[in-house]
């Protein structure tokens, strides 16, 4: 793989964490392109790798010569799920930079959770949460971020990774975005326009897969891209409705899911904190009692 030098910037996770808020952040400052689509997932051979180099230069055709290029994918930091993405950044641009933004683990998680849950495309959770954080081991894993970190920090440098938290981003944007700009070269004393928006705030109400999920995966399948042209707009709109059902958020028993994640992930984020060399105060579910 070629390496392109002007893609030196790499927001990589964490899930659910505001990255996208970040990015757009990012975006607005005049020494700073980040492509879209936000989360090209270039780097993992199993989504984007195969669309080829040139697809991905493509994306960063309109830096018009700005100094930061960077792209946010979120997909980078879903170990074990997809491996070996920091070699092959690190092939295509040994010197980029990387930005990890992290939230409280549990509350993670159940974002997480509620993601899939609205996500019938791909996510399609049906079980409760509490089943699907036992038995589904991303929930953990993904907010498992010293074993995430790990890879770029053996490969990069603690120089090169800029570590940070979503609640000090909601609590103080101002000097987190200085922090960040003068860690890259660039005017610290800019101030996005949308410094006060927050992009992909979860909805207040939602929807979910129902019944067992045979018409929604009609609904996704080439068959039905196929036939949905020749079927009348009332039978699909009876289809959709049939589909999916509306989400009871107060019929999951939050309390014992936090319960059941905080003795997991406590121990975990002890690991993350002696890797950092920092607490983690600002996770009050987490250190709830």
């Amino acid at each position: 793989m070629q390496a392109l030098p002007d893609v030196n910037l790499f927001i990589i996770g964490a899930m659910k964490s505001g990255t996208t808020s970040l990015h757009n952040y990012l975006n607005e400052h005049p020494a700073i392109f980040m492509c879209e689509p936000k989360e090209p997932g270039f780097f993992v051979e199993e989504l984007a790798l195969s669309k080829g180099l040139e697809w991905y230069r493509g994306l960063f055709a309109r830096a018009d010569g700005k100094v930061i290029l960077g792209e946010s994918s979120t997909h980078y930091t879903k170990l074990p799920v997809y491996k070996g993405v920091a070699e092959r950044i690190a092939r295509f641009n040994p010197d980029a930079r990387f930005i990890y933004l992290m939230r409280d683990p549990v509350e993670r998680a159940i974002s997480h959770y509620w993601h899939n849950v609205r996500d019938m495309k791909w996510g399609q959770e049906w079980r409760s949460m509490l089943s699907a954080v036992r038995h589904d081991p991303q929930y953990v894993a993904f907010s498992d971020y010293a074993m995430q970190l790990k890879p770029y920090l053996d490969i990069f440098g603690r120089e090169r990774v800029y570590a940070t938290t979503f609640e000090r981003m909601v609590e103080n944007p101002d000097d987190l975005l200085r922090e960040i700009f003068e860690w890259l070269r660039v005017d610290s004393g800019f101030r996005p326009e949308g410094i006060r928006r927050r992009w992909n705030a979860a909805p207040a109400e939602s929807k979910r897969v129902g019944g067992f999920g045979i018409l929604n995966r009609l609904r996704y399948s080439q068959a039905w891209d196929r036939l949905a042209p020749a079927v009348p707009r009332s039978l699909r709109r009876i289809g959709t409705r049939l589909a999916e059902r509306p989400v009871d958020r107060s019929s999951q028993d939050v309390a014992a899911v936090e319960c059941y994640l905080r003795t997991i992930l406590l121990e975990k984020t002890e690991g993350l904190s002696a890797t950092l060399g920092r607490d983690f105060s600002e996770w009050t579910t987490l250190y709830r009692r």
